[in-house]
């Protein structure tokens, strides 16, 4: 399996508070919109591979391992994995930060289907 970079979030802000969250251990979890991923777009997580988040500026920021994919409907997400991403402290709050991230990045409707990973940190470069 070929390695894939990407970065968390949508701006330098969010990807370093993510990333942060990401080598603290709080986000273990991360969702994307399945249509996201496809030909000529994002490759898809696959389990056992290992990725690699980059920091705003494109340096590597940490290496991933996927231990679970899986896709559900926005509205099917539960506290479990949303308090897994790390970036709440309840599923209404993932809930309000997620709709307006998505409306900001394509558009949200409730049934809409997300990508939902699971991961682990093997390497964090800022270690180093």
């Amino acid at each position: 399996m070929t390695p894939v970079s990407f970065r968390f979030g949508d701006s330098e802000r969010l990807c370093t508070e993510l990333t942060a969250l990401v080598r603290a251990g709080r986000k273990t979890a991360t969702c994307e919109r399945a249509t996201a991923f496809g030909p000529g777009r994002e490759t898809l997580p696959q389990v056992g591979r290992r990725d690699i988040a980059l920091n705003w500026d494109g340096s590597p920021a940490v290496e991933m391992e996927t231990r679970s994919v899986d896709f559900r409907r926005f509205d099917e997400v539960d506290a479990d994995f949303a308090l897994a991403e790390g970036e709440n402290d309840s599923l209404e709050g993932w809930r309000a930060d997620h709709r307006a991230y998505f409306e900001r990045t394509g558009g949200w409707s409730p049934d809409m289907m997300l990508m939902c990973e699971r991961f682990r940190v093997i390497r964090d470069f800022e270690k180093e």
